[in-house]
């Protein structure tokens, strides 16, 4: 496998729109750098978050998952409660070519401040919004920010297009728009 380098990842998103809307380049005036780098692509976060709350003492089951356990909020700035998680989604919208697998890594800036962003691998052929957990390992709130960067994403390629992608056995987050709870 071999990391594709910024003049491969604007082709792909200008000609074949790999990610829209693309940020040309980084782009940092006063904000969480996001947008195009030499390896990678810089995400950004929307203004739509789930707040993890646990005012029933609901049990977190992957299998059946309570949406109650979450609160709303389409807001700028975004508040994680101590110790909780806040899922939301990129502003981009990817489409993964059949001979790429990407993979997400959070930013240093929101690292330095003990906020974790999790991300699975976008696996080939894969397409929609991708759904971030953002995990504040404090004991003090911590604030996100919308439409500023999240994490990058690394594009490697395969040695060849891989037999079955995720389009082909049609994956259960397969176009997903907004923040996308968990499936079985």
């Amino acid at each position: 496998m071999t990391i594709q380098s910024d003049r491969w990842i604007r082709e792909q998103a200008t000609t074949n729109g790999m990610i829209e809307p693309f940020t040309e380049s980084q782009r940092r005036d006063g904000c969480i750098s996001y947008g195009l780098s030499s390896y990678g692509y810089d995400a950004r976060v929307a203004d739509e978050f789930k707040i993890f709350t646990n005012v029933d003492s609901a049990v977190v089951d992957p299998k059946n998952f309570d949406p109650v356990s979450f609160v709303d909020r389409k807001t700028d700035v975004c508040i994680i409660p101590p110790n909780s998680f806040v899922l939301a989604r990129t502003v981009e919208y990817f489409r993964v070519p059949r001979d790429i697998l990407v993979i997400c890594l959070g930013k240093s800036t929101y690292a330095r401040c003990g906020i974790i962003v999790n991300v699975t691998p976008l696996e080939p052929e894969w397409e929609g919004h991708v759904t971030l957990e953002f995990s504040n390992t404090t004991p003090l709130p911590a604030k996100i920010y919308a439409n500023e960067g999240a994490c990058q994403f690394l594009f490697l390629k395969g040695n060849e297009p891989c037999e079955v992608s995720y389009a082909d056995r049609a994956g259960k987050y397969m176009g997903q728009r907004g923040v996308t709870l968990p499936k079985v």
